[in-house]
């Protein structure tokens, strides 16, 4: 019994030596010691939603954002920009990152109860995209791409406006574009005729307002394509279903296709034409009104992020030389500096002008 006893007062003083060395010296597995002041290493998953037109650049980041924290996941999900915000304010998902084709949808649809700050970060240009099996693409230029598509057997199209900037933004251009080319028949030719969206004159403010339907209302005839974002129309284009459809520049040079630019006037791209812009607007089927601007893209840290800080180091180099260099590379004007917005963060103020 005694030699038992001996036994087990050794074995209980092995195991509390042992704990205590693990406690005191907290030895690495190559034999080092930690060093408490090390800088501490995240890991996990950083959720980015964003609009499609943004998915090629922001594939990049997501590269350059892991090579530097090797313990982060970046996920990036695409959708129409206001399709992407309702993920957040609606269906209340947890978004570390947020990015808009159309910055005022940050301020719109997510103030204040998901953000109070947002940056503009980069600029784009509604144009015509096609490739060398459409219809007439030997003929259409910025003269006549209206009457090209006015012909029977021309199919065109554009994303749904109550999802996708690129939506309500084609709807602008061709309204602006009845001014611009003096004929008052573009718009009704080529949308009202072929879909149950229509553009009322107010006479008292000469605005042209478009009041969307329901997404399911839309009912666009065989001659027009509507999808939930832009993105989804290049299937249909490279398929030949259509012939022609509104995009913005950087998408079209980053999927190596054609496009015809349009005149300033009208393409949503000018600081210059800004009061023509504002002529027309949209209210989304949600009752959300958006009245035209240049285009202008949004970014923002979510109020329910759940790494706010990870989601500021995405954004951080997202307007860092080094981010706005990829843009640069894929056709997509950065405006630098990025332009803040709201009660902006300090860690992100310092690299941006404070509008």
């Amino acid at each position: 019994m005694k030699k038992t006893a001996i036994l087990i007062m050794i074995m209980l003083c092995s195991v509390i030596a042992l704990g205590c060395i693990g406690t005191d010296t907290d030895t690495k597995t190559d034999g080092s010691a930690n060093n408490s002041d090390s800088p501490k290493v995240h890991s996990g998953t950083l959720t980015v939603l964003h609009a499609g037109s943004l998915k090629i650049p922001f594939a990049k980041l997501e590269e350059v954002f892991e090579a530097a924290h090797p313990g982060i996941d970046v996920q990036c999900e695409a959708a129409g920009s206001a399709a992407t915000i309702r993920k957040v304010t609606e269906l209340h998902k947890e978004a570390d990152v947020v990015a808009s084709a159309d910055y005022s949808l940050i301020p719109g649809m997510m103030y204040p109860g998901y953000a109070d700050w947002y940056l503009q970060f980069a600029k784009n240009q509604i144009v015509l995209a096609y490739t060398g099996e459409s219809k007439y693409a030997d003929e259409i230029n910025a003269s006549n791409w209206y009457e090209i598509l006015r012909r029977a057997d021309v199919r065109f199209g554009f994303s749904n406006p109550n999802d996708d900037p690129c939506g309500y933004r084609s709807q602008m251009t061709t309204q602006l574009a009845e001014a611009h080319y003096g004929d008052d028949m573009i718009y009704d030719d080529l949308i009202e005729a072929n879909s149950a969206m229509a553009m009322v004159y107010d006479a008292a403010n000469g605005t042209y307002t478009l009041n969307m339907p329901a997404s399911e209302s839309i009912d666009p005839s065989a001659k027009l394509m509507v999808r939930s974002m832009e993105m989804e129309l290049i299937a249909g284009l490279d398929a030949g279903e259509i012939d022609y459809y509104f995009i913005y520049r950087s998408v079209a040079e980053q999927h190596d296709q054609s496009f015809l630019e349009l005149p300033a006037e009208i393409d949503l791209s000018s600081i210059e034409y800004a009061e023509m812009y504002r002529t027309v607007q949209v209210v989304q089927a949600n009752g959300n009104l958006v009245t035209g601007k240049p285009v202008v893209y949004g970014i923002t840290v979510p109020a329910n992020a759940r790494d706010s800080g990870m989601g500021l180091e995405f954004v951080k180099l997202l307007v860092s030389p080094e981010g706005q260099q990829i843009f640069v590379d894929l056709g997509q004007p950065p405006i630098v500096p990025a332009v803040g917005r709201g009660e902006v963060p300090d860690e992100v103020r310092g690299m941006v002008e404070m509008g």
